[in-house]
């Protein structure tokens, strides 16, 4: 597997897309925190001491990392506290990561895979879920692996991928830039730096329907 040094690395756009289920509201256990040390209080009180994998992980993030304070604080810090157990493409369990994409479109069409997925696995006829996008900046630079590193972009296996995120993550790194793998010529991110996701804006929201075809029919509900 390639080193870290072996890529090149490049700034995201002015602004990048995240889009997540709207089956998990945000909770502002973040935002009406404005010192660190009240933060593990705050969450207990909220609820989000209930699974100890949250604890876990927040213990892994550097208090110098957390995001409290502003608006939709919470939102990124879910991205890293419910991350999930096997973990994802470039991230392992112990810690998630915020993915993002260039593109709203690509970042709907990522997460609409994972529901066609899950209809195929569940035995469903069918399956509706409504989404709802976040715009953030990304700062800093990224480890672009564009056009390179098939391994890293392998559609079906994550584990040569988070064996190397979590390298660039132990390195200081900010994070990757890859080619989507669902929406072809799509651009995607994923930030190891919840400080470094910013101005986190709440955008459009969309229902999808999924059913044993595999054909996804989506509304958008709002810009």
């Amino acid at each position: 597997m390639a080193e870290n040094t072996d890529f090149p690395e490049v700034s995201a756009p002015d602004l990048t897309y995240r889009v997540i289920p709207s089956r998990f509201p945000p909770i502002n256990a973040f935002e009406i925190v404005t010192q660190a040390e009240d933060l593990e209080a705050v969450m207990e009180l909220e609820g989000w001491t209930n699974d100890r994998i949250v604890s876990h992980r927040l213990r892994r993030l550097d208090p110098s990392e957390w995001v409290y304070g502003r608006a939709n604080a919470s939102v990124v810090m879910a991205a890293f506290l419910h991350g999930s157990p096997s973990g994802t493409r470039f991230a392992g369990s112990d810690l998630g990561a915020w993915y993002a994409a260039a593109h709203v479109e690509t970042a709907l069409i990522e997460v609409l895979n994972g529901l066609r997925q899950e209809v195929a696995l569940s035995g469903l006829d069918e399956k509706t879920e409504e989404y709802r996008a976040y715009s953030a900046g990304l700062d800093g630079t990224f480890v672009d692996i564009r056009g390179a590193a098939p391994d890293l972009h392998d559609p079906n296996s994550y584990t040569a991928g988070q064996v190397f995120g979590e390298q660039v993550r132990a390195s200081g790194g900010t994070g990757i830039s890859y080619d989507s793998q669902r929406d072809p010529g799509g651009w995607n991110f994923v930030c190891y730096r919840p400080r470094q996701v910013e101005k986190v804006t709440q955008a459009s929201h969309w229902r999808a329907r999924v059913g044993t075809s595999g054909k996804i029919f989506v509304e958008q509900l709002s810009d």
